[in-house]
């Protein structure tokens, strides 16, 4: 990706901090939230490093405020200084999370830390050309190789053990492709916002509403990347920073919205125009779970709405002023809601 993370040393800091003196107090403070976010997207691709693209467990736990979770604008996040709430009933407690369009496991880091502070045990997937995953999204074709690491891990798991499947987004389609293909081995899965498609459905069409027809997507964005060449079909898009921030991070904090804007990648066009084929038999008996983001401008309400009625899952919940990223603008209601499904008998 090429991001750029800098690391100071003692003398680095002492020196800042003769200069801090001859500077104004406000630009203080903002070189004291750039330096934090440094190490804060420094820290994090360590960690994803050390566990092989896999993140699991939590960052940072100083991220946030301690304001009362009823506050709307911006929710806290749990720091370590309550007790956590012991799930000893739960019969399953893997949660694997899986990112949407452009984003990467790193996304999770604040759920991530709820649920483990819970006693649950979440693993956040790098889906391949996401994240820290080197694959060139240009060369991601399908649905299947855009999955691969969601079905390895499903595939590495135990005959008798099953897990909990979140998939955010466009990672909707590659839960309905993983219940389609291992319901033995997933308990239940949980679209946040997500492309829940139906059989013979694209996980474009979902999108259709914002972004127009697939047909008039492929013709004419000014976002699409053609890896193959211009006079060959595109192979991914990629919105423009400003346009992000207007369709996913409305309502998110500053500083998340800043990692998220030095860590978003390409999203491969292949995976996404492809049309899925699920069966009655593997992905209708699965335990589907929806949760609708209230203030998304990347995915409406109403679209929500409609995805819901047409493909009824088993329960439906709602985060009233989240944004197309409830891991951001709402994590805590977010949390609430994933602990309760993971309660369900």
């Amino acid at each position: 990706m090429g991001n750029r993370f800098i690391c100071m040393t003692k003398k680095d800091v002492k020196e800042n901090g003769s200069r801090s003196k001859r500077i104004g107090r406000s630009q203080r403070k903002l070189l004291a939230e750039e330096e934090f976010l440094h190490k804060q997207a420094l820290s994090m691709a360590l960690h994803q490093h050390q566990l092989s693209q896999r993140f699991e467990g939590s960052m940072s736990r100083r991220i946030g405020s301690t304001s009362k979770r009823r506050n709307l604008g911006d929710e806290s996040f749990s720091n370590g200084k309550q007790l956590p709430e012991i799930l000893e009933n739960i019969q399953t407690k893997k949660f694997i999370l899986i990112n949407g369009e452009g984003f990467g496991a790193w996304c999770w880091y604040k759920t991530i830390s709820l649920l483990e502070e819970s006693g649950l045990l979440p693993t956040a997937l790098d889906l391949t050309g996401s994240g820290i995953d080197l694959t060139d999204t240009n060369c991601v074709a399908t649905l299947a190789e855009y999955s691969k690491p969601l079905i390895d891990y499903l595939q590495d798991l135990s005959e008798d053990e099953k897990v909990i499947l979140v998939g955010h987004s466009s990672g909707g389609a590659c839960i309905s492709y993983a219940l389609e293909h291992f319901p033995q081995k997933i308990s239940k899965a949980i679209f946040i916002c997500a492309t829940m498609v139906s059989n013979g459905q694209r996980p474009f069409d979902v999108f259709a509403e914002e972004l127009g027809s697939a047909e008039l997507f492929m013709k004419e964005s000014k976002f699409l990347i053609y890896g193959n060449g211009k006079d060959k079909p595109p192979t991914g898009f990629m919105f423009e920073k400003e346009q992000m921030k207007g369709l996913y991070f409305n309502q998110s904090p500053t500083k998340d919205v800043a990692l998220a804007m030095v860590s978003m990648r390409p999203t491969p066009l292949g995976p996404i125009m492809e049309k899925l084929s699920l069966s009655p038999e593997n992905y209708g008996k699965g335990r589907r779970y929806y949760i609708q983001t209230l203030d998304d401008r990347a995915l409406s309400p109403d679209v929500q709405e409609k995805l819901v009625r047409e493909n009824p899952p088993e329960g439906v919940y709602k985060i009233k002023g989240s944004d197309h990223c409830p891991f951001f603008s709402k994590p805590q209601s977010l949390h609430k809601i994933l602990v309760e499904i993971a309660k369900i008998p």
